[in-house]
């Protein structure tokens, strides 16, 4: 199974480019994943920040001050691997390292959980994260990819 869904998380990765990103963009991308956080009824903070900068941020009904520890370790191990922090966390499990417990990305200062994903721009590279907390891993990381796949799709 791990092979399989760091094949997906691959090709997540490879498909989730923008042309530009702006803090426009944030916002547009911010309002449609807590749109569809709404309308699906999940307790969950939304995040899109640069490195010392917030661009976007929603905490929805059901959310408690974890979810602020939470999102910072998952951007946090976004723009130090430039990779969804899911992808960070089954290519880890795939090798066999315990990368907390060698005392490398340890909570809370990282997270090895899905939630966060890189925006990266063409020819330029990571330039924010987009990160969910509030649902499970794989949860928090399908509704930022599928909020991301909107953006993209509507230009």
């Amino acid at each position: 199974m791990t092979a399989e869904r760091i094949a997906e998380l691959e090709a997540q990765h490879d498909e989730l480019v923008f042309a530009s990103f702006d803090h426009a963009d944030a916002w547009r991308l911010g309002n449609i994943i807590t749109a569809a956080a709404i309308a699906a009824g999940h307790g969950v903070a939304i995040d899109i920040r640069r490195p010392g900068f917030t661009l976007f941020r929603a905490t929805l009904a059901g959310t408690t001050p974890d979810q602020e520890t939470w999102i910072g370790a998952k951007a946090r191990t976004v723009f130090r691997m430039e990779c969804s922090s899911a992808l960070v966390a089954e290519r880890f499990s795939d090798a066999g390292i315990d990368a907390a417990g060698m005392g490398w990305l340890r909570f809370p200062a990282f997270a090895l959980t899905g939630g966060s994903v890189p925006v990266r721009v063409a020819g330029t590279g990571v330039v924010a994260a987009v990160t969910a907390a509030g649902l499970s891993s794989d949860d928090d990381h399908a509704l930022v990819v599928a909020g991301m796949r909107d953006l993209l799709e509507a230009g």
